[in-house]
């Protein structure tokens, strides 16, 4: 049985479904994974959501979107107990890299998505799978993946969330825990700018938009989660209080790190039963009580940030204000 797998992600959408199957089928049959994240050299035009954008030579923004799509990757294993690593390459021969890490790092199974579409990024990826399955003696297991309907949106997109938050926890976690060892005091903007995300992008958008569009439309759909949304809800209401307990302690002068250390590990305790409550009872309870209806409003108000607190401009800051604090806490990618 296959022990150790490699998984290239491209950072588009649908990386979202290849992480969930592959993370599912490694604890399935007990292997660990590599994440591994190749972009070509030259430009490309990939596809996220609506939008258009273009992978350019520029190896740091190369090196901050490897870091993100590797980071929620490693959130997504390590929600589930799936031991992994993570690893990045720019090269202008993609399926050459994804050989040569699956090589270096021993993996005996390649595990890719197949896109089920004609854009022209399923064309690249196409491509790349086709010369990997022809260049490589390690098998390769080919996973199906097509764009998905509005409920597979949404609950991608909110598991998307998860994992950026996650990831942002985990971070948050080595950066104290490291401070309190070295004895050394903590860069105080970086503390700021994590507190920033976490207020701003989970408190201020993402938990309104569960309250106002998923929670109420299964309250109105069925009575049996009740007990489940009514602790969640405070739930929401109890992380703005941590939140700000986490603040008061980040702003004293000098920072007591073991008091930090010890409250962000509280902290992202509560978040982890938080978030595994909604992925293991809500999310399934939405799939069975949920109307087309309800999914095409939920996936509205979750895809295009319509709320008129939120805009384009303002999502676009929060993922680089994403990748920017998952860098400064030393994401652990190694580079092939």
């Amino acid at each position: 049985m296959y022990r150790h797998l490699l998984v290239p992600l491209d950072g588009s959408d649908l990386s979202i479904q290849i992480v969930g199957q592959a993370v599912e089928f490694a604890r399935s049959i007990d292997a660990c994974i590599t994440f591994f994240h190749a972009v070509p050299r030259e430009a490309v035009p990939v596809l996220s959501g609506e939008e258009v954008v273009w992978a350019t030579s520029d190896t740091r923004t190369s090196e901050l979107r490897a870091n993100e799509v590797l980071a929620k990757a490693e959130s997504a294993a390590r929600a589930h107990g799936v031991p992994c690593s993570l690893a990045s390459a720019v090269d202008d021969k993609p399926y050459e890299a994804i050989l040569a890490a699956a090589r270096k790092t021993g993996c005996d199974l390649i595990y890719m998505a197949s896109h089920g579409r004609s854009s022209s990024l399923s064309m690249l990826l196409g491509s790349q799978m086709i010369k990997v399955l022809t260049h490589t003696e390690i098998p390769v297991l080919v996973a199906a993946t097509s764009n998905p309907d509005a409920p597979g949106r949404a609950i991608g997109i909110i598991r998307d969330e998860h994992r950026s938050l996650a990831a942002v926890m985990h971070g948050w976690m080595e950066l104290t825990a490291a401070a309190r060892t070295e004895r050394k005091q903590p860069d105080r903007a970086l503390l700021r700018a994590i507190l920033r995300y976490i207020r701003d992008f989970p408190l201020t958008l993402h938990h309104p938009k569960e309250d106002d569009y998923l929670f109420r439309r299964l309250r109105e759909r069925t009575s049996s989660v009740d007990a489940e949304l009514d602790e969640l809800q405070r739930q929401h209401e109890r992380d703005h209080q941590m939140v700000a307990e986490l603040d008061a302690l980040v702003e004293k002068d000098p920072v007591d790190l073991a008091k930090l250390d010890e409250a962000v590990n509280r902290y992202a305790q509560f978040l982890w039963e938080h978030m595994g409550r909604e992925e293991a009872v809500i999310l399934p309870a939405a799939q069975q009580y949920l109307t087309a209806e309800d999914w095409s409003e939920i996936d509205e108000a979750f895809c295009s940030n319509n709320d008129p607190r939120f805009d384009t401009d303002t999502d676009q800051q929060y993922r680089r204000l994403f990748a920017r604090i998952v860098e400064l806490t030393g994401k652990r990618t190694t580079h092939a």
